[in-house]
């Protein structure tokens, strides 16, 4: 079973949005939070669902929120390297290892 390791800037943008949603409404946050968790370990049962985009970049989106998980398979791990917004400006993060 592989890990699963957050990017620092990843991680720094989950926790943005998580106080984000807090803000506008309680328990919105935490609803966001467990999105993501539920993504996390659905990747890890299966690492290769996301749709390829760049490279070995792959992306998976969330279904309730408007973001997605943008990660790379390494031997044993997948590493996050965003946690991207939709509306955000496309591939910000290309330059994350």
């Amino acid at each position: 079973m592989r890990s699963v390791i957050f990017h620092p800037l990843a991680e720094k943008e989950l926790l943005d949005a998580v106080s984000y949603y807090e803000e506008q409404e309680s328990g919105l946050g935490l609803e966001y939070l467990d999105e993501v968790e539920h993504a996390v370990n659905f990747l890890v049962r299966y690492p290769e669902a996301g749709s390829k985009v760049r490279g070995s970049i792959r992306r998976l989106t969330l279904p309730k929120f408007p973001y997605s998980l943008l990660y790379r398979l390494l031997d044993d791990q997948i590493r996050i390297l965003a946690v991207a917004h939709h509306k955000r400006k496309p591939q910000y993060w290309v330059d994350r290892q």
